[in-house]
């Protein structure tokens, strides 16, 4: 499972580590494209197809599908680690982060979040109250 925060940089040549700890569970050949505010998504392989097996269901008929498809797919490239853990993030998806110098790696379980240090703390800053969310998520089983 991926979880946790982790800090790091991104190097001159757009390559970011990967916390060992988390290696296993993304493997050596990951996807990764764009992600909802804007911070960019890696998905291990099995997650990824997962994921494209729901993007395949969604009706081409509605523009909402459509847009929803194109974001995640138009933006997605598959990506290899280094031996020594680093990965090359591609110049399309540094512009879409703001990826500069310091980043922030978040599990979400299924995939991991990688953020400009600066975005990440602008999206903790939000005043957001977790017992409205704690209700909502209710409502969903949780």
């Amino acid at each position: 499972m991926l979880i946790g925060e982790h800090w790091h940089t991104i190097d001159v040549k757009n390559r970011i580590m990967i916390p060992s700890k988390l290696r296993n569970e993304l493997g050596t050949s990951f996807m990764i494209t764009r992600g909802l505010d804007h911070c960019i998504y890696a998905y291990p392989m099995r997650e990824w197809e997962k994921f494209e097996e729901k993007l395949a269901s969604l009706p081409d008929t509605r523009s909402d599908a459509r847009v929803f498809k194109r974001f995640f797919l138009s933006g997605a490239t598959q990506v290899d680690m280094d031996k020594q853990g680093r990965v090359l993030i591609p110049a399309n998806l540094v512009g879409y982060g703001k990826l500069i110098s310091d980043v922030v790696t978040i599990g979400m379980q299924d995939k991991l979040e990688i953020w400009s240090k600066e975005t990440w703390n602008q999206y903790q800053e939000q005043e957001i109250n977790m017992d409205e969310v704690a209700e909502r998520m209710a409502d969903l089983g949780i």
